[in-house]
């Protein structure tokens, strides 16, 4: 008997998603009551995947959905970012003149559509989940019409993004075919047979993965599209997406693929080095803020997917911890763009940052903060999520990569200190509006305080991700990390 209380949070979102589409057609002028019920639902979603958290594994729908510590604590995450993303977002929304009934809703459908990737258990399962979330994201990436940047940026992601799940459906389709299941426990039950041209079906996969996080070489469609797309959409972008693609990462990784790991490591090992360092070099040139953290999210992309590679339970632990602070630190620096606002216009160039200290202190405060903390500077939060990374790669031994991830930091603390140099020496400019919402105050100034203060006490974090542990066990004696051992 199914037990309808694991799968009541995303009926409940369906539901939502239906009767606030049908309540903002039927009722003129509601776009700000749908958005406020929109954070409601999601609240309630929270609420309900809270209740969640104690189950260690549950199967449902023939074992092609998973509920486990993974799924419920991912979920978590993605819900507390929709919330704060949505906190920050309505007075930009309204001065750009975009707050319609549809921007909820498709934020809904999105979540939606990302929490049905993590509980995936099945090929089928995951391909619909991620073509729920993408068709939002297309629509969300174009939303501000008459911004040509904006219809650039959807057309761009759409494009490409098509793509992409084309190869990852092609890949898919492969897996089928050699195993005869698109079940992820059953394709591991049936992979001994065909080791090597499995290797194909893995590379298809990680391509169309690689794009959703946007690891290079399958990044070139963040710059633009973090640069047109509507501040509010970019945060979502640089975000939520971000944190259900690694998730299926681990998902397919470590279940149906943990016998070849000798096979997709050094690709993964790849991925990493290359965002690493590509990012690093290549935000230095820019000079749009969200240019910027679009490098900057393809480099954190990289230290992410390093502890992917190990193949232990420390190693995905590491990378969730790292997601985890990383959302914080880009709701921050987000909710600083926010800030920047004069006279009804939004400045999102560096150089607007100008002097920032001499009228705004508690602002170039908060983004001193952030800054430090993106650059991995001790005792910030982003020190330790760095930290975490680089101690379970080299616990594996893995030591060429570990260098890799500190000379990238190196360089990222270059561009993070110019513009600190920027806010704090150079001449200030005409001070920006002060007259921002309370969701936005909020937002900025809990991120700033759990990136401070971590370090007081981050045990908290650590003990829910220390439960999320896959058994490794079952599948492989020992995992081996000795492909990169052979690179040093």
């Amino acid at each position: 008997m199914l037990n309808i209380n694991l799968i009541f949070s995303e009926i409940f979102i369906s539901l939502a998603i239906m009767l606030l589409l049908l309540f903002g057609v039927y009722k003129k002028n509601s776009s700000n009551l749908v958005y406020n019920l929109s954070i409601i639902s999601l609240l309630i979603v929270l609420a309900l995947n809270l209740n969640l958290r104690t189950i260690e594994e549950e199967l449902l729908f023939n074992k092609s959905f998973k509920i486990d510590y993974l799924s419920t604590f991912m979920k978590i995450l993605i819900i507390i970012s929709g919330i704060f993303t949505m906190l920050a977002s309505p007075k930009y929304l309204k001065i750009n003149n975009i707050m319609k009934i549809e921007y909820p809703i498709l934020v809904l459908s999105s979540i939606l559509g990302m929490m049905v990737m993590i509980s995936s258990n099945d090929l089928i399962v995951f391909y619909m989940g991620l073509e729920l979330q993408s068709l939002s994201l297309y629509v969300l990436a174009s939303f501000n019409k008459n911004n040509l940047l904006s219809s650039e940026s959807g057309l761009k992601y759409f494009v490409l993004s098509a793509l992409s799940s084309g190869l990852l459906l092609y890949g898919c389709s492969l897996i089928y075919g050699f195993s005869g299941t698109t079940n992820f426990i059953q394709i591991a039950e049936n992979i001994e047979s065909h080791q090597y041209t499995m290797t194909f079906a893995i590379v298809f996969i990680l391509v169309g993965l690689a794009f959703k996080i946007s690891a290079v070489p399958f990044h070139m469609w963040a710059p633009d599209v973090y640069q047109g797309s509507p501040t509010s959409v970019t945060l979502f972008f640089a975000i939520l997406p971000k944190i259900a693609a690694l998730t299926v990462f681990i998902r397919i990784l470590y279940v149906p693929f943990i016998n070849l790991m000798d096979q997709w490591q050094m690709i993964i090992v790849f991925l990493s080095i290359a965002s690493m360092i590509f990012g690093s070099i290549a935000a230095i040139g820019q000079k749009n803020l969200k240019r910027l953290i679009a490098y900057s999210s393809i480099s954190h992309m990289g230290y992410t997917l390093a502890g992917l590679t190990t193949g232990t339970n420390e190693g995905i632990q590491s990378s969730i911890i790292y997601i985890s602070i990383y959302l914080v630190m880009n709701l921050g620096f987000f909710c600083c763009l926010f800030m920047l606002r004069r006279n009804d216009n939004y400045f999102e160039k560096i150089d607007d940052l100008s002097g920032l200290s001499k009228n705004h202190p508690a602002l170039s405060f908060a983004l001193l903060i952030i800054l430090f903390s993106l650059a991995g500077i001790p005792p910030l939060a982003g020190f330790f999520a760095k930290f975490y990374i680089f101690m379970s790669v080299i616990e594996q031994q893995m030591y060429f990569l570990a260098i890799i991830g500190l000379l990238s930091t190196v360089i990222a603390a270059f561009y993070y200190l110019r513009i600190i140099k920027i806010i704090y020496f150079d001449p200030e400019k005409e001070k920006y509006d002060t007259d921002h919402n309370l969701g936005l105050k909020i937002s900025l100034i809990i991120s700033t305080l759990l990136i401070l203060l971590y370090f007081t006490y981050p045990s908290p974090l650590i003990k829910i991700i220390t439960n999320i542990k896959l058994r490794l066990n079952e599948f492989i004696e020992k995992p081996k990390s000795y492909i990169c051992v052979k690179i040093t």
